[in-house]
């Protein structure tokens, strides 16, 4: 989501925008990976995973060593950010990073279990606008009428998360600032248990990707009421975007890329950055990831780097605004 803290985030920053510090060797990188890679994914299986488990076989055929996928969902994304915040500066453990366990977790608790500065950036893979899925019983068919149907039943709207301080969450949170609604937040461990609980009628709606509900979409297993996006997906060109239905200011997105722990030496930053890039170039790749609605970056670790830090100064804004609350 393009949004995020200002005098935290500059210092924050340093650390991605400057040189990788060569603890573990630059020499390392020459025979980089001579084991298993373990990529966490922090959330549960059935949603941004099929990004990881599309890019896994093409760098374990490039490196000659497996990349394994790990879910590790739990608290927002923080549990698996955690585990790589924490691991060996070495390359051997990354994160599929998105805003949730990335800056959410770290900005927005009181009491965060790691910093932003303990991730060193990779690679941006994309992003893609969230959009607003409900279950197909749900009343309302768009978000005007969402938003009427939400001030008429103030607290019976329940609204799904891949957990607190998530993306989709502060996406609702913000949602919520502008339109004056009140609707409940039911957290989940992933956008996946929270899709199943939409399709199954125990909550109403919630935000996701076209990523995430890509088969429930085709399925008429969900409709969806509106997008995020700064502009139409051309995946869903019917759906209006919330500008579109007299929402402004609410505009939110899912960004993908690939970190590992801070101070990980250079070379190995460079060679990771070059495979996952080399993927996205690849037709397949290219194809499957347009079909899933994600718009492709790329670029250097500086251009993920400078990206995070924009995120970062945006959220801080909020915060000071009071857009979005942090949480114990």
């Amino acid at each position: 989501m393009r949004m995020a803290v200002a005098t935290v985030g500059i210092v924050v920053f340093s650390c991605l925008l400057a040189p990788m510090e060569p603890a573990i060797g630059q020499s390392s990188a020459g025979t980089y990976p001579s084991k298993p890679v373990r990529l966490v994914v922090p959330f549960a299986p059935g949603g941004t995973d099929i990004i990881a488990r599309l890019l896994g076989p093409k760098l374990s055929d490039a490196l000659g060593q497996q990349f394994v996928i790990d879910n590790r969902p739990g608290a927002g994304g923080a549990v698996g950010a955690e585990i790589v915040a924490r691991a060996a500066p070495d390359g051997y453990t990354l994160l599929l990073a998105n805003p949730g366990p990335n800056i959410h977790n770290a900005l927005l608790r009181k009491k965060p279990p790691y910093a932003v500065s303990d991730f060193a950036a990779i690679v941006y893979i994309g992003y893609a606008p969230l959009i607003i899925v409900a279950n197909p019983k749900f009343p309302p068919n768009n978000v005007s009428e969402l938003i009427a149907y939400a001030k008429a039943k103030p607290g019976k709207v329940s609204w799904g998360s891949s957990g607190t301080n998530s993306n989709p969450h502060v996406a609702l949170e913000l949602l919520k600032a502008i339109t004056g609604v009140n609707i409940v937040h039911v957290p989940y461990k992933g956008s996946g248990p929270a899709l199943t609980d939409t399709v199954g009628g125990h909550i109403d709606a919630m935000y996701t990707t076209t990523m995430t509900a890509e088969a429930h979409i085709k399925s008429g297993r969900v409709k969806i009421l509106g997008s995020a996006g700064k502009k139409r997906q051309a995946v869903i060109s019917d759906v209006p975007t919330l500008v579109e239905q007299g929402i402004k200011g609410a505009e939110a997105m899912v960004w993908l890329g690939l970190v590992t722990a801070a101070k990980t030496p250079r070379p190995i930053i460079d060679k990771l950055n070059r495979q996952v890039n080399q993927a996205l170039g690849m037709p397949d790749v290219r194809q499957r990831l347009e079909q899933l609605g994600i718009e492709i970056e790329g670029g250097t670790p500086e251009k993920f780097g400078a990206f995070i830090k924009a995120e970062v100064e945006t959220l801080t804004r909020l915060i000071k605004a009071g857009a979005v609350q942090q949480t114990d």
